[in-house]
């Protein structure tokens, strides 16, 4: 049996094989975040979010700096296009790199306000950005540039970068982290990272249901501990995957806990990727780790 693994409940097997191991594919991060897989040439680009810088790592190039400074960038994820869309702590914006290789803010603003540091998102099947906007960047030295926050709560927002709209699509938590759908894409999981600064604050992940482009209200999927569900995706069976502070935790749909992959940094964030679709990316401390499963994501 691996030493990667914590298994509570057997179903965790048909996920990860008993014998899979944890690789670490680079360090020397001050603080890793958001990966993000590209298919094209089988490489991960994620964020040094404490380092403000964003890196990229492919089995024949290694490791090398894609962008520094990269404007405190911590979530990442690919458009329609392919197109590498992110979050500028820094900026309090939503970017995305052009095909040029320019980088260009698509909004930063909701009505006429800044704003306050966008930290994670996903593009969903109608090429909608859906975002989190915690206050990080404004609260945390190295997270961003400071400033004042001029909205008056966290919010979710969806954001049509064809038409330029934007609207809150979750009001009722504290500081909104990592997303996701789910495969239909009739659910929307988001995480409350509160706890991390806030004694007694909430280390959850909430579940929405998605109606005609709105959330109606939501419940607690889980809480999650040790530490708080940073970022974590979906797999393809309804599977949620979750950072936590000693582990990626399993879930199945109905909240169950199936199990935990041991790593031995605090994870941020992860994505599903390699040639086959069937690798997890874990982004940890100052590392990106890598795993082999026996499923596969359905985003990215």
């Amino acid at each position: 049996m691996s030493e990667s693994l914590q298994i509570y409940d057997d179903r965790l097997l048909a996920i990860v094989s008993p014998n899979t191991s944890l690789q670490k594919l680079a360090n020397g991060a001050v603080h890793s975040e958001g990966p993000v897989y590209f298919h094209e040439d089988d490489s991960v680009v994620w964020s040094d979010a404490h380092g403000n810088r964003l890196l990229r790592w492919s089995p024949t190039d290694n490791v090398s700096v894609l962008r520094d400074p990269s404007d405190y960038q911590n979530g990442n994820y690919r458009d329609l296009e392919g197109r590498l869309v992110a979050c500028s702590s820094g900026l309090r914006a939503i970017i995305r790199r052009e095909q040029d290789g320019e980088w260009k803010v698509l909004v930063d603003r909701y009505q006429g306000k800044r704003l306050n540091s966008p930290n994670d998102l996903v593009v969903k099947s109608d090429g909608t950005i859906w975002f989190t906007d915690p206050p990080y960047g404004i609260t945390e030295p190295n997270q961003g540039y400071g400033g004042e926050q001029e909205q008056p709560g966290s919010y979710v927002y969806r954001f049509d970068p064809l038409t330029g709209e934007i609207y809150p699509v979750v009001t009722d938590m504290v500081r909104p982290n990592g997303l996701a759908f789910s495969p239909d894409e009739s659910l929307l999981y988001v995480s409350d990272t509160a706890a991390f600064n806030i004694p007694g604050g909430p280390h959850d992940i909430r579940v929405y249901e998605v109606v005609d482009d709105h959330l109606k209200k939501g419940r607690v999927f889980a809480v999650i501990e040790p530490g708080q569900p940073d970022g974590f995706r979906v797999d393809k069976y309804g599977n949620v995957f979750t950072s936590s502070e000693d582990s990626v935790q399993i879930y199945t749909s109905d909240g169950t806990l199936l199990g935990k992959i041991l790593v031995p940094e605090i994870s941020t964030n992860l994505t599903f990727g390699g040639k086959k679709g069937d690798s997890l990316f874990i982004t940890a401390g100052h590392s990106l780790y890598a795993l082999d499963l026996n499923t596969s994501g359905v985003q990215q």
